[in-house]
């Protein structure tokens, strides 16, 4: 019997067999994922007619029988005896500068192809993990490249009223108040007094609304006598705020933290009264793909902190904090972006000292960083709720402060856990962008809008190719932000696995 069955029994390892030829190479992959089952090869088959059916007539029509050159609309018409022509590319052609930049002088659009390099040059060494120096990169770009912008698309020489130098030295005081009250150590009787003083500028300029004062003349910038008093208030604030510091370890970084504000306001102040010797560019003039990357830009680095703090705000336990930060977050979710935009060109002036104006781009960019800041905090907050208790605990256990706390623990990670959140927040605002053209700003979608009604380039097929551009350009943007954002989750490697 033992001899029978050791017949059957291998005595050496047997080499493994392949599989059958119906599962392997390409035949196998698409008959398991395409015809596994025969609903499966019914679905294949129609889906696969109608993606053939439809590339064909996209590629028909935007390449085959598009019309690529020409000088107005006759290019894109057809002759007589002729079928229809596809895409009007000549028409993007045509407009492509008015695109980019609106009706930005023809002889000063190099200053927008050196503000979008200097913005190249700096936000991708800093986009990309290896590379050094992301410290100076950052201040480069967070601190430096903001005012040269503006000075360069503007081209400075702005009339800078003594009202609005009292207005910037007092948001100077409030945050270098703000800043001295975070330096350890810090005089807390003189962090109070240099605040009373910013509120002291603040209700002086108010005021201003109310009295007429004499004129006073200072470096050629025109003051009243309250805006003078209210710019001199503020500049004692910044003193008290600086004496409050005590001098010790890290002692001229301490003064820095709290100069940091008001220095740059002034620097910013010089920067816009200033003659640089460039033609004026009013913001009226511009239009296109740069008020969108202004518009969305703009919304994109203001809101990412504004909502780190209202995300704080939320989960304080100072109930005044908390309520405040409900408020702003429910008030703003629940307004549409339309009407934020209306509220932003036509009340935001109602509640400015009187000599300080903002221009309609400058208030459309108020509106939509606020308004994209109440969706950002929310999925920060939920960041923040999915951080262990222990995290807080342990951070505590090793004396660390709120700020520093939140600083060095906390916020990395809850940051790293709603990155696809954070992208999704900047895709939808960069889209949104395209609202503004309801209060009179010409983005990119406005401004091709505007070219269908160019008596030269009416066609029937003028408004498909100039509506296929421009959402062309939108998903261009939005999915280099998708795909940089999957990059950094796998990098980071935010999954939860097992």
């Amino acid at each position: 019997m033992e001899e029978q069955v050791s017949l059957y029994v291998a005595r050496e390892q047997k080499a493994p067999q392949p599989p059958p030829p119906s599962e392997a190479g390409i035949v196998g992959i698409l008959h398991k994922n395409l015809f596994a089952t025969p609903f499966d090869s019914v679905i294949t088959i129609v889906l696969s007619i109608f993606s053939v059916w439809a590339a064909w007539n996209i590629f028909e029509w935007g390449f085959l029988h598009a019309v690529f050159s020409g000088s107005d609309r006759q290019a894109c018409l057809p002759a007589e005896g002729e079928g229809e022509l596809g895409a009007c590319w000549a028409f993007v052609g045509a407009k492509f500068g008015q695109f980019v930049y609106g009706l930005y002088p023809m002889g000063e659009r190099w200053r927008v192809d050196l503000v979008m390099v200097l913005l190249a040059l700096l936000a991708v060494p800093l986009l990309i993990p290896p590379l050094p120096y992301k410290r100076l990169n950052a201040i480069l770009l967070f601190a430096v490249f903001p005012f040269v912008a503006l000075v360069l698309l503007t081209g400075g020489n702005l009339r800078v009223s003594g009202a609005w130098v009292a207005f910037l030295l007092t948001i100077g005081a409030f945050i270098a108040s703000a800043l001295g009250g975070m330096v350890a150590g810090a005089r807390e009787d003189r962090l109070k007094w240099g605040l009373w003083a910013a509120i002291a500028a603040l209700l002086i300029l108010f005021m201003h609304n109310a009295v007429n004062s004499g004129p006073v003349r200072f470096m050629d910038i025109r003051f009243s006598t309250l805006t003078m008093l209210s710019s001199l208030v503020a500049i004692v604030s910044v003193a008290l705020s600086l004496l409050a510091v005590q001098p010790g370890e890290g002692g001229k970084v301490r003064y820095l933290k709290v100069l940091v504000a008001p220095v740059g306001i002034l620097l910013l102040i010089m920067l816009l009264a200033g003659d640089m010797g460039l033609r004026p560019a009013p913001t009226n003039l511009w239009g296109g793909l740069l008020v969108t990357l202004v518009v969305a830009l703009t919304g994109i680095a203001a809101s990412l902190p504004l909502g780190v703090l209202l995300a704080l705000g939320r989960r304080s336990h100072l109930p005044a904090i908390r309520l405040f930060s409900i408020v702003f977050i429910e008030f703003w979710r629940g307004v549409p972006l339309i009407t934020v935009l209306f509220m932003s060109a036509f009340m935001i002036p109602l509640f400015l000292p009187d000599g300080v104006t903002f221009n309609q781009l400058l208030r459309a960019l108020i509106g939509v960083a606020l308004f994209s800041a109440a969706y950002m905090a929310e999925v920060i907050r939920g960041g923040l709720q999915a951080i262990p208790k222990g995290q807080y605990e342990g951070a505590q256990a090793l004396g660390l402060g709120y700020w520093q706390m939140m600083r060095l623990i906390i916020m990395p990670q809850a940051l790293k856990l709603v990155i696809p959140g954070i992208v999704n927040t900047f895709i939808g605002l960069f889209k949104d962008t395209s609202l503004v053209y309801i209060i009179g700003l010409a983005d990119l979608l406005g401004t091709v809008r505007r070219g269908f009604a160019d008596p030269n380039w009416i066609t029937p097929t003028t408004a498909a190719t100039g509506l296929v551009f421009a959402a062309f350009v939108y998903w261009l943007f939005c999915f280099g932000m998708s795909r940089y954002s999957i990059y950094m989750e796998r990098r980071l490697n935010t999954g939860h696995k097992n």
